[in-house]
């Protein structure tokens, strides 16, 4: 279903402009400005621009209506990580950039499954949303996990969204990364 960049790019900001506005689960931020600091915060961490994106966008799938999504009136789209990445891939995002937004949920599963501390990190709402994902992975799940060649990144994304929560932050809106969305679906249909 790959459109041109420029249609698709309008299409992502549309999204964020009218669904990014609602309160995001449980936090004291709305999910566009969830997003945005999300990507904020990678890009202060000097990320590659596939990561930047991956970040800006790790939760598109709380905003598109799909019909496989398995929703929870608490926490949203409980699968919104693997409709996300679909929905990226079929509009020409990269493998790359839809694999790091199809594992930072499960890169949750597993910091909770291999670092004790981190749980106590979780707000409230994240702690719900990690019960309904399926919660910490077991010692199998995690050791095959560990090896997935973009766990850094995954990881780094992952510590990313759990700061992006900030209902004080003030920061870039999410027309700078209007430019970066361009170049790389441009570079995608080349």
């Amino acid at each position: 279903m790959q459109t041109s960049p420029d249609r698709v790019v309008e299409e992502v900001l549309s999204l964020f402009q009218h669904s990014g506005g609602e309160q995001y689960f449980g936090e004291p931020v709305s999910k566009l400005e969830h997003a945005e600091q999300c990507a904020w915060h990678a890009l202060q961490a000097g990320a590659d621009e596939e990561l930047i994106l991956a970040s800006l966008l790790h939760d598109v799938g709380h905003l598109i209506d799909a019909e496989s999504a398995i929703r929870d009136e608490r926490v949203g789209v409980v699968n919104h990580d693997e409709i996300g990445r679909q929905w990226l891939l079929d509009r020409g995002f990269s493998e790359r950039l839809g694999a790091l937004v199809g594992g930072h949920v499960d890169a949750k599963r597993y910091l909770t499954a291999t670092n004790a501390s981190y749980m106590e990190r979780l707000t409230p709402a994240s702690r719900e949303t990690l019960r309904l994902q399926g919660g910490p992975m077991d010692e199998s799940r995690a050791e095959a996990f560990s090896r997935e060649p973009e766990l850094r990144e995954m990881l780094r994304l992952r510590s990313w969204d759990e700061m992006a929560k900030d209902p004080h932050w003030r920061g870039p809106g999410i027309g700078c990364y209007r430019e970066m969305l361009l170049r790389h679906l441009s570079r995608r249909t080349r």
